[in-house]
């Protein structure tokens, strides 16, 4: 395996051309945030707006509309109860981010298979949380025609796809198992050193991750800065690479003087980070 370093970082994050403009940033769509767990995608969608993505979209249940615009002003909403404008929504985005605080009912399988049926061979899709458990109960919910398809599981989700157990989660089982899941697929298997799988490529890890990150919607604020580098700085290796390593460096970064790190905290540092490490 190879380690990724901060080199990922300069290579990857580049200075913004004077001539650009919201839409040369990427269109991104989050999908989740069901009744009670409203927190989730939030997080996410300012993830991505702070780390740099153009256009977001969040569609979520209506009740979490106040507390999104009171978080991130800069996103837009749809009702998820919508489906007309939401299938519209999705085919004009570069990059889908579905699963956080989906949940697991009808509804949430029902809008999986809304999307696997809208989604194009021209669109990533990121996905996360809950969209990983449904999978795990049908894997006919897989959105196999996008693109790229971007896997971001903790172990136990792992396990739950794959039948793996954690103790039994190598590099060679975990290289194995997806090509049962996906030909276009990347896993981003998130552990104390998350280690980024793809078919074909030597997997790579970061091994600067901290238990300072152990706490609830960690997972969630990955999702939307991968979705942001990868509408920014195109859906190749190195763009994940740099968007896994960027997430734990700040962590670690904060952890120094903090004895958790909240997502919340972590994300009001991507802008800088970003612009310290941008190509000049």
């Amino acid at each position: 395996m190879e380690e990724i370093t901060i080199d990922s970082l300069t290579q990857t994050i580049k200075k913004r051309e004077t001539h650009s403009h919201k839409g040369s940033y990427g269109r991104l769509l989050l999908i989740g945030g069901n009744y009670n767990y409203g927190g989730a995608i939030t997080m996410a969608a300012k993830a991505a707006i702070y780390a740099g993505a153009g256009l977001v979209s969040v569609a979520t249940h209506s009740i979490n509309l106040p507390a999104l615009h009171a978080s991130v002003p800069e996103a837009m909403f749809v009702d998820w109860r919508d489906q007309k404008t939401l299938v519209q929504l999705i085919k004009q985005v570069d990059v889908v981010v579905l699963g956080p605080g989906l949940g697991q009912d009808d509804y949430a399988k029902k809008l999986m298979t809304l999307v696997k049926e809208s989604i194009s061979t021209n669109q990533t899709i990121v996905l996360d949380a809950d969209a990983l458990n449904n999978i795990a109960q049908n894997t006919s919910l897989t959105p196999r025609a996008a693109k790229k398809i971007i896997m971001t599981p903790h172990q136990v989700e792992w396990q739950r796809l794959t039948g793996l157990k954690m103790n039994f989660q190598d590099e060679k089982a975990n290289q194995t198992y997806l090509k049962y899941i996906a030909k276009n697929l990347t896993v981003v298997l998130k552990s104390e050193k998350t280690t980024v799988f793809q078919n074909e490529c030597e997997p790579h890890f970061i091994d600067i991750g901290t238990p300072a990150m152990a706490t609830g919607g960690m997972g969630d604020t990955l999702a939307g800065i991968i979705a942001a580098f990868i509408g920014q700085f195109g859906e190749t290796a190195d763009t994940i690479y740099a968007a896994v390593y960027l997430h734990s460096f700040i962590a670690n970064h904060l952890s120094k003087s903090n004895y958790v790190v909240l997502p919340s905290r972590l994300i009001d540092e991507i802008p800088h980070f970003m612009s310290r490490y941008s190509q000049k």
